[in-house]
């Protein structure tokens, strides 16, 4: 499976959630998507979404000052 990585280093709410939402919109189930954000919102806004797509959030880290999301696409009958 491929990982794709999106750096979102400085943008401000609400941009990092709909880029994130944007990007998963274009991931075939199983794929992940490796976010980078130094907004602090985004430690509440990317979790929030991942629920409401109902993909999964597979880690939460923070490296250098910023905080870096693991999100596996989901299957796509999972949604519903």
């Amino acid at each position: 499976m491929s990982q794709i990585e999106l750096n979102l280093r400085g943008l401000k709410c609400p941009l990092p959630a709909l880029k994130t939402r944007k990007a998963l919109q274009g991931l075939s189930p199983g794929e992940m998507l490796v976010v980078t954000c130094t907004d602090p919102l985004s430690a509440i806004d990317i979790p929030n979404l991942v629920q409401e797509t109902r993909d999964v959030l597979e880690d939460r880290t923070e490296e250098n000052g910023a905080l870096v999301f693991r999100i596996r696409k989901a299957r796509s009958d999972a949604r519903a």
